[in-house]
């Protein structure tokens, strides 16, 4: 048997003990979950999705299920981003701990823990939960789905305009456990909501935090959906998110990936409404031997839809990248615009970047465009800079910050902009050490 084999089956035998634990409500999605992961296993090299991103790492772990743990609000808020005048969702090891969380400041906004509903509230808050990420075709989602204990879900009603964002927090506490953070965003039609998902680690203890998050945009409804994956350095972060935009609708989504030793970002995006719209952007900060790989789909599904997709990598030391975006234009599909651009900037000689963005056009009257590009820091940007008395390390420095800033900048929370300064400035040190 492989090393992926059983380490596959390793976590397979984590389902029983989550079964034990009672929720019947959740018993039948549990069961699909684990059918799908037991008949996928872990993904190995040789998968054309897989190709660039090898788990062996992940294999050699034998995770377990976390441990119960409290967490003081002093811990929390030395990790978690600060994002005053808003919403606070936390869960710690993916369960929900209504102590550290304060939600009234959305209160047009229905936030609830899937945990605590009951059959009927299952039913009818989360409908549609597991049928935007196919867990067939996506090992690791429908690993989420056979441990899942928990969930955040959350609603805008029809016609809510929320002014202020809703900050959920995934923290992560413990050595060697599998977390599986679960997210389900619904705006009803006509609705706008903006959520900040941020996964943040305590201690520098490695372990595999594994994520899915779904949203559903209504008719003329606005969803921005901001991912921070600040985990611990060490760790294995791996993320689903789904989404399916109906008519005039607007989906933002902004991917900044700042730690983990080993990272695979999956988002796929199917426009289903004439007029709905996708803007995907993505920053993610390399350096050491870590491994960053995101992979992107955008569907156009139906006629006169746009999308606009950023994603930026700087990396360092021997660090490597991985981008493959694939935009689909579908038969009849017209009117379509779609952009998208991959540029990238190494900072050593021995960091890597593999991309490849693709257009796959099945339509005659659209207006699509993609390219990547992979470079160093400009000579002559540098040698204007330190004609300026400005040293050479600064100068590297601010060509850098102003390559990512284009991503940060486009953050749609200015609160947010601000609180990720430090986090940035770090990531970039750790990526400059090793030139």
């Amino acid at each position: 048997m492989s090393a992926l084999s059983e380490a596959s089956e390793h976590l397979l035998g984590l389902h029983e003990p989550v079964m034990a634990r009672g929720d019947g409500a959740l018993a039948a999605l549990r069961q699909t979950g684990r059918d799908h992961f037991a008949a996928l296993g872990l993904p190995h090299p040789q998968l054309e999705e897989w190709r660039y991103t090898n788990l062996a790492p992940l294999a050699k772990e034998r995770f377990t299920l976390p441990a119960r743990r409290a967490v003081s609000r002093a811990d929390l808020e030395a990790v978690a981003c600060p994002v005053f005048a808003c919403s606070l969702c936390v869960f710690i090891d993916g369960i929900y701990d209504p102590a550290l969380s304060a939600l009234g400041a959305g209160a047009d906004l229905h936030v609830e823990s899937l945990a605590a509903l009951s059959a009927s509230e299952l039913a009818q808050s989360a409908a549609g939960l597991d049928t935007l990420v196919d867990g067939k075709l996506h090992p690791f989602a429908a690993l989420n789905t056979a441990l899942l204990e928990d969930a955040a879900i959350v609603r805008a009603p029809r016609g809510t305009r929320t002014a202020e964002p809703l900050h959920v927090v995934f923290v992560s506490t413990g050595a060697g456990e599998v977390r599986s953070p679960r997210l389900f965003i619904v705006a009803e039609d006509d609705s706008q909501v903006r959520v900040i998902q941020d996964h943040v680690s305590l201690g520098g203890e490695s372990g595999l935090t594994n994520a899915v998050t779904e949203v559903r945009v209504g008719s003329n409804a606005e969803v921005d959906c901001i991912t921070l994956q600040r985990d611990t350095a060490d760790g294995f972060l791996v993320s689903n998110l789904a989404a399916q935009v109906e008519r005039s609708g607007r989906f933002g989504s902004s991917v900044l990936t700042f730690g983990g030793r080993l990272v695979r970002n999956d988002l796929s995006v199917v426009l289903a409404g004439e007029g709905a719209e996708a803007r995907m952007n993505g920053l993610f900060v390399g350096g050491g031997k870590r491994l960053i790989d995101n992979h992107t789909l955008v569907d156009h599904a139906v006629p006169h839809c746009t999308s606009h997709e950023l994603y930026k990598g700087l990396l360092g030391g021997q660090s490597r990248g991985v981008f493959r975006g694939r935009v689909l234009v579908r038969p009849g599909a017209q009117k379509t615009w779609a952009e998208q651009s991959n540029p990238n900037l190494l900072l050593s000689r021995n960091a890597e970047i593999d991309t490849k963005p693709q257009l796959e056009i099945h339509a005659d009257d659209v207006k699509c465009s993609h390219g990547s590009a992979i470079g160093q820091l400009h000579e002559e940007a540098l040698f204007y800079l330190r004609s300026r008395a400005i040293d050479e390390h600064e100068a590297r420095g601010l060509l850098t910050r102003g390559f990512a800033r284009e991503v940060l900048d486009a953050l749609p929370v200015e609160a947010l902009r601000e609180g990720l300064e430090a986090t940035l400035e770090a990531s970039l040190g750790e990526a400059a050490q090793d030139e």
